[in-house]
C-alpha cells in the first residue's frame, strides 16, 4: 500500500510540476508580448490630449457641417475598433469623433469615483484640447446615454442632436438595480479569476490568435486589461445619475431614439422610458430594432443612413 501512495504521490508531484512550467511559459510569452504590442499605445490610430494629467484618446475622421461623439458602452474593450466602421461611414457626412473616456481603448485607466458629472466634465475638456468644437450630435450607446442625457441637461447649446443606441435611460431603477446586484455577484467571484488569467497568460493562449488588423488591436487592449477599476467604479453610478436627471427637466434637443428588441423584452419599462426621451424632443423620433443591444453593429447600415438623414433636419 505505501508503494501506491508513493506512485500516487510521484504522479501528483509531476502533474504539478508540469502546470507550474506550462504556468511559466504562459506568463513569460504574455510578457513578451505586451511589451511588443507597447508600440500601439506609442502611436495610437488617434490623437492623445491630456486632462488632469491623464492621456485620453480621441479618434477623428471626416469633416463636414457636423461633429458627431460617438460614445461606448459600459465595459467595451476598445471604442475605436467597435465604433470604427459606423464611423467611417458617417464620416461621409460629417466630421466624426471616438472618444475613448478613461478607462477604455488607448485612454488611461484613473483612480477616484467615476461619477457622470465627472465623465462629462473630462469629455468636454478632452474635446476642447484637441481643437474639437460643438455644438454636437452625441452618439451614445447603452450606458454613455446617462452621459449624453446630463450634457444635454447642462450644457443644451454643446449639443445639436442626440442619437441614442438602445441607451440606459433614467425611470428604469428596479432593472438597474438588480443589473447591479448581479454584477457585484459576478465581479466578487470571477473578477479574481479573470485577472489570473489574463495575468498568467493563460487567457492570451485560450483567445488564439487572428490576422485581422483590428481584431489584434482589440485583443492586445484585452490582453493588457480586462476589466480595469475605472470601469468597476463607473458603473456604480448609474442609478444616482439617472435621479439627477429626473431631477430636472428632460433634454429637448432633437433625437432619435434606437431601441432594442431584446432589452424591450428583457426589461420593463424600457419602452416608456425611452418613449419619455423623445416626447421631450422639439423633434424626436422611436424606432424598435430587432436586434440585440448592439444595434451599431446588427443594423449599423441602417442607423448610418437615417443618421445622415437626421443631420439634414438640423440645418
Amino acid at each position: 500500500m505505501k508503494k501506491v501512495f508513493k506512485v500516487i504521490g510521484k504522479i501528483l508531484l509531476g502533474i504539478l510540476i508540469l502546470m507550474l512550467l506550462v504556468l511559466a511559459c504562459t506568463f513569460t510569452y504574455n510578457q513578451i508580448m505586451l511589451k511588443k504590442e507597447a508600440a500601439l499605445w506609442q502611436n495610437p490610430p488617434g490623437q492623445y490630449v491630456t486632462v488632469g494629467g491623464h492621456k485620453m484618446h480621441i479618434y477623428t475622421e471626416g469633416e463636414g457641417d457636423h461633429t458627431i461623439v460617438l460614445l461606448s458602452g459600459w465595459g467595451d474593450t476598445s471604442p475605436y475598433v467597435n465604433f470604427l466602421p459606423l464611423c467611417q461611414d458617417l464620416s461621409t457626412d460629417a466630421k466624426v469623433v471616438i472618444l475613448e473616456r478613461f478607462g477604455y481603448g488607448f485612454s488611461d485607466a484613473v483612480e477616484g469615483e467615476r461619477t457622470f458629472d465627472t465623465i462629462l466634465e473630462e469629455d468636454r475638456e478632452g474635446l476642447k484640447q484637441a481643437g474639437i468644437n460643438g455644438p454636437f450630435v452625441l452618439c451614445p450607446h447603452s450606458i454613455a446615454g446617462l452621459e449624453a442625457t446630463l450634457w444635454a441637461q447642462k450644457y443644451p447649446a454643446e449639443v445639436e442632436g442626440i442619437v441614442g443606441m438602445d441607451i440606459t435611460v433614467p425611470g428604469v431603477d428596479e432593472s438597474l438595480e438588480k443589473g447591479a446586484k448581479e454584477m457585484k455577484k459576478i465581479l466578487k467571484t470571477q473578477l479574481p479569476l479573470m485577472n489570473f488569467l489574463s495575468k498568467s497568460g493563460i487567457y492570451r493562449i485560450m483567445a488564439g490568435t487572428t490576422d485581422d488588423e483590428l481584431e489584434k488591436i482589440h485583443a492586445a487592449i484585452d490582453y493588457r486589461s480586462i476589466l480595469n477599476k475605472t470601469k468597476i467604479n463607473e458603473f456604480y453610478h448609474d442609478i444616482d445619475t439617472c435621479h439627477e436627471i429626473l431631477n430636472n427637466p428632460l433634454p429637448t434637443a432633437p433625437t432619435i431614439q434606437y431601441v432594442a428588441k431584446q432589452n424591450i423584452e428583457s426589461t420593463p419599462g424600457w419602452l416608456e422610458a425611452h418613449q419619455a426621451l423623445v416626447d421631450a424632443s422639439s423633434n424626436g423620433k422611436l424606432v424598435q430594432l430587432d436586434c440585440s443591444h448592439y444595434v451599431y453593429r446588427d443594423e449599423g447600415e441602417r442607423i448610418a443612413k437615417e443618421i445622415k438623414e437626421f443631420l439634414k433636419t438640423l440645418n
